[in-house]
């Protein structure tokens, strides 16, 4: 039995190991105000815990991805609207699988800003309180 990679967890707890990219796009396209958030952890490196994607899905129905390359100061995020009703995951799934897969170019895809605990959203979302 080969130990897994990757592991997806969803809000209720349920785990995938080695989730496929399709499982992965399902994933995030079955999201909802009930079913937040989608975490997808590299397994195997040190410091457990420390290397991961997370996907939330906000109030407004935009995302908040996040992910982690180790320490504090290695923790980004960024905000993706929801622009087309049908297609809205897609955005947030390539990156999500760019990422899961070690492609190049999915740091690329989205406007990444340092995590802080004081901001719960990414700083260039239109409802955040910071300048």
């Amino acid at each position: 039995m080969t130990t897994p990679v990757l592991q997806a967890v969803e809000a209720d707890g349920t785990a995938w190991d080695d989730p496929s990219e399709e499982q992965l796009h399902d994933l995030l396209a079955d999201m909802s105000l009930g079913s937040r958030f989608v975490i997808v952890r590299r397994l195997g490196l040190e410091p457990a815990d420390q290397y991961y994607m997370q996907v939330f899905l906000n109030d407004d129905l935009s995302y908040q991805v996040e992910y982690r390359e180790g320490g504090p100061d290695r923790h980004f995020q960024a905000w993706v609207p929801r622009t087309h009703e049908v297609f809205a995951v897609e955005p947030v799934a390539e990156v999500v699988r760019g990422w899961a897969c070690g492609r190049p170019g999915w740091r690329d895809a989205l406007s990444w800003v340092p995590w802080s605990p004081e901001e719960p959203c990414a700083r260039h979302h239109p409802l955040a309180d910071t300048p």
